[in-house]
């Protein structure tokens, strides 16, 4: 008769067995996590949101924004943009009382690396379409940033533009730049 899964303690290479180890495990994630930014980068963090959202106000006014009853292609990034600079404006002004985000480290630059790789892919996909861009944004994303193997960073590399072509462009009939 084998025991119930419930009932089989879990080894130490496994997890847990008693309660007062997750307090322990808790405490182990705290000692180990990066160091508080502080008001400074909540103020610096707030600022470049706004800004972010100011830029983005004028680009899409100059979109057309159209009505409520009749939106234009500005519409959305105008209610996105306002959002980022309410937002923006909020931490600033809550930076002392808000909680603090994580010290700028080796890591930042994967996320720095990241948004690079998406401003890359949207001036891109305009002079020669979404499936080459989107074969190597999936590629970077998998094998730099997520640490993926070759074969499955190709593979993914591959079928991800084919399924976003078959879902936008086969079965929604959707007017994106594409090239096959």
């Amino acid at each position: 008769m084998t025991p119930d899964r419930a009932e089989t303690p879990v080894t130490a290479e496994a997890g847990p067995t008693e309660a007062g180890s997750v307090d322990e495990l808790v405490a182990q994630w705290e000692d180990e996590k990066p160091p508080a930014s502080g008001p400074v980068t909540n103020v610096a963090t707030g600022a470049l949101v706004a800004l972010l959202g100011v830029a983005g106000v004028i680009g899409s006014r100059s979109l057309g924004v159209g009505s409520a009853s009749e939106p234009a292609p500005g519409t959305w990034p105008l209610i996105i943009s306002i959002g980022l600079v309410v937002l923006g404006l909020v931490l600033v002004m809550r930076a002392r009382t808000a909680g603090f985000g994580e010290k700028f480290s080796v890591d930042s630059w994967r996320v720095a690396s990241g948004l690079a790789t998406m401003i890359a892919f949207t001036l891109l996909i305009g002079e020669i379409g979404f499936e080459i861009p989107a074969a190597l944004l999936a590629f970077f994303w998998l094998k730099v940033l997520g640490n993926e193997g070759w074969r499955s960073s190709v593979i993914g590399a591959v079928l991800m533009p084919v399924v976003f072509y078959l879902i936008f462009v086969t079965a929604l009939s959707t007017n994106i730049p594409h090239r096959f």
